[in-house]
């Protein structure tokens, strides 16, 4: 069907807009030209196509190519792939027909693209796998990633006519792997947007709560932010620095995030706000000199807070990011964090990887720099991939968000590793032979075990020894991707080693008393020995777990049937669920109902808000909240696995949950006996565990209590606010009981 006119105008004015966007990177006609060309051909394969809008579908890559111009900084070969992006996945073109109107490299962006469309359609860990494969454009062509991140973007703008369902599908992706990856990236802007958007459809009254006492309070910070600068303004100008300064409000998300981590209201969040000082730099002195020197203007006017300065102009960020941070005591005693960069770094920091590369093109002493060894590490993790795609996909999304810190090596060399690494995860980063022969480290000069974790600014050195190598348990130990690559890797080479050995052993031995290989010797061996398989027993034998001393014995017994049939019972015994109970379809949760599982990841009691996840291999449904970190895992690799209608509590209120409350605050005699009061008296509620710890006048103290539901946990801990002395009541962990 062909569009209406109303729809050729929507679409003639989008692309216009796109055109003078395009301005600012077209040098010449044939850029102009090929651009148009790549509109006309889209709009010439999805005519008469519409989204679940009912807007024409042509608007999507025409706001997809607008974002990587206008907020993420990319040229004209990648506006071409973003107007293209969909045509070979969703019409009869073919990435052979790209090649040839506009050529390898245009064809090779597209197809990247396409293979990344159907990364979150696949199944379970051939998803991961997919995914996995995709990333490969990152080393190859980061282009392809960030025209993603754009076309995520949109999606995400335009995420309100899609299911619930889907919402929560496409959210957990967001926010477990695309909001990570464009922070990574250096795209805080969007990194932003798409956290706000995800809290916008999968919390929508938190959001608008948070959304509308920002407002209300805008007049009010922006008086005070005014009253802030001004000191800081007539430095300035008196220095003739040319600059723009701001006060920027935190993100919704972000604001959210930390009440939720510090369970507390909206109005006890202090800083919703920096100012950020971004200033034209001279040639002479260098930039961080010039940062510096603003820095010291500014604490001749506000007392800085000594812990609180982050110097990411001298070591940046892994992404590309340098500025400078500090927290001043403002007017009226609050504290204010004050942003200083110059405006090569704002560009950097708001448009990451494209400013990055455009900056690095004319400065060649950043030629090795954070941005590059990461890309490097990317590339290595690539190349020597782990046996499970899953854990793979879950270690690169680890190494997306984790702050970083500098440690050296004893000649002075410089490494970055994620904060919590271990000397183990150091001997990696320097090479894997060193790590797989690590024993001990010296840590500036100090011997330390390889498990010790290491900090900022230490130097160390790695103690090896020949025969040394890597232990299972290792694997518990780093945190590093490459680490973990390497230590599975070579564990999966020594079993298979001992399969092939601990097989030539057996058989060996088989064939001293003339009996031969089959079935029945099999799975007489096989329970005798409390194996599941046959790779289990052959990798036993050969690590020399089990000893064939007694092999005869086993052969010619009879009861190794008996034991057989027990070891099969009992090893069946947890998988009694039939498909009528896995599949039946109800959507209340109930005692003693087996369909449901309470996620121990989370906890939920009744009166959360939760979402169901049917599990693929056991068809039963894991009950998480709606809050829960490893339900966005699950749905950014599971999405269709997600309940497609809201499960609810069942109103049946006969079990109670051993729930915690931590609480802190300043000790005072008598308040032990308020608080077992306010429990037992008040709301008629079982103790089971109280636990209170005073030090200098503070106490922190944990009560296990019973409960039936979320309403009568959040109404105790409400009252336990209203406690003199009470400065801070936490939800901890829970788990069920009949």
């Amino acid at each position: 069907m062909d569009y209406s006119k109303e729809d050729e105008k929507l679409i003639n004015d989008a692309y216009n807009d796109l055109l003078l966007s395009c301005t600012k990177i077209c040098k010449n006609d044939e850029d102009w030209k090929f651009i148009k060309r790549a509109f006309f051909l889209a709009k010439e394969a999805h005519q008469g196509v519409r989204r679940r809008s009912g807007e024409p579908y042509l608007l999507h890559p025409i706001a997809v190519a607008k974002i990587a111009v206008e907020e993420i900084g990319l040229g004209v070969k990648s506006v071409v792939a973003a107007l293209l992006h969909d045509v070979v996945e969703d019409t009869e073109y073919t990435v052979e027909d790209i090649e040839r109107i506009f050529g390898t490299k245009i064809a090779t962006m597209v197809d990247g693209l396409t293979k990344m469309s159907g990364v979150f359609n696949a199944d379970t860990s051939a998803q991961a796998e997919y995914f996995r494969k995709v990333l490969l454009t990152l080393s190859d062509d980061v282009r392809v990633i960030l025209i993603k991140i754009a076309d995520r973007l949109h999606n995400m703008r335009t995420l309100g006519y899609m299911p619930r369902n889907k919402q929560i599908k496409i959210t957990g992706e967001t926010i477990h792997l695309f909001a990570p990856l464009a922070y990574r990236l250096g795209l805080y802007p969007i990194k932003s947007e798409l956290e706000d958007l995800c809290m916008k459809y999968r919390f929508p009254e938190e959001y608008e709560n948070i959304s509308r006492k920002i407002a209300e309070s805008e007049s009010e910070r922006q008086a005070y932010i005014d009253r802030f600068c001004a000191p800081i303004i007539e430095t300035l100008d008196k220095n003739n620095i040319k600059y723009e300064i701001s006060g920027r409000i935190k993100s919704i998300y972000s604001i959210w995030t930390k009440m939720q981590r510090k369970q507390i209201p909206f109005e006890e969040i202090y800083d919703l706000f920096a100012v950020r000082i971004v200033f034209q730099a001279v040639p002479f002195p260098s930039e961080k000199t010039q940062c510096w020197q603003i820095y010291s203007s500014i604490t001749d006017i506000y007392a800085p807070k000594p812990d609180r300065l982050r110097d990411w102009i001298s070591m940046p960020k892994a992404n590309g990011y340098e500025a400078l941070h500090s927290t001043v005591m403002g007017p009226d005693g609050k504290w204010v964090e004050v942003q200083v960069r110059t405006q090569r770094m704002e560009e950097i920091a708001e448009r990451g990887f494209a400013a990055h590369w455009k900056y690095k093109k004319a400065t060649l002493s950043q030629s090795d720099d954070a941005f590059d060894n990461w890309l490097s590490k990317i590339r290595d993790a690539l190349n020597s991939p782990t046996e499970n795609a899953v854990e793979f996909l879950d270690n690169f999304r680890l190494s997306l968000y984790t702050s970083e810190i500098a440690v050296f090596t004893p000649k002075g060399e410089q490494r970055r590793l994620p904060f919590g690494a271990t000397a183990l995860d150091f001997a990696y980063d320097i090479h894997t032979k060193i790590g797989n022969k690590a024993i001990g480290a010296k840590i500036n000069h100090k011997i330390e075990p390889i498990t010790k974790h290491i900090k900022s600014g230490d130097q160390i050195e790695i103690i090896t020894a020949d025969n040394a190598k890597p232990k299972a348990e290792w694997l518990d130990i780093v945190t590093t991707t490459k680490a973990k690559q390497a230590i599975t890797s070579f564990l999966k080479r020594e079993r298979q080693n001992n399969i092939e050995h601990g097989q030539a052993v057996f058989e060996e031995q088989l064939a001293r008393y003339n009996v031969s290989i089959n079935g029945r010797v099999l799975r007489k061996v096989l329970a005798a020995y409390g194996c599941n398989n046959k790779d289990e027993l052959y990798s036993k034998i050969g690590a020399g777990i089990i000893v064939l001393d007694n092999l005869d014995k086993i052969l010619k017994s009879n009861s190794a049937s008996k034991i057989l049939k027990f070891w099969k019972l009992w090893r069946d015994s947890d998988n009694t669920d039939t498909d009528e109970e896995q599949d039946n379809g109800r959507s209340e949760i109930s005692q003693g109902d087996d369909q449901f599982v309470i996620a121990t990841c989370c906890n939920p009691l009744p009166g959360d808000s939760v979402v169901g996840f049917k599990d693929p291999t056991t068809g039963k449904i894991f009950v998480h909240k709606s809050t829960c970190n490893e339900l966005n895992r699950l749905a950014s690799l599971f999405g269709k696995n997600i309940i497609k209608d809201q499960i609810k509590w069942s109103q049946h209120k006969a079990v109670s949950y051993l729930s915690t409350i931590e609480l802190r605050g300043i000790d005072r005699m008598g308040l032990l006996l308020e608080i077992t009061h306010i429990v037992s008296d008040d709301f008629s509620i079982n103790i089971r565990e109280v636990s209170i710890r005073s030090h200098d006048g503070i106490f922190e103290g944990i009560l296990s209590i019973y409960v039936q539901d979320a309403d009568a946990l959040n109404a105790l801990m409400d009252k336990f606010r209203h406690v003199k002395g009470i400065e801070s009541v936490k939800r901890g962990a829970e788990s069920k009981e009949e």
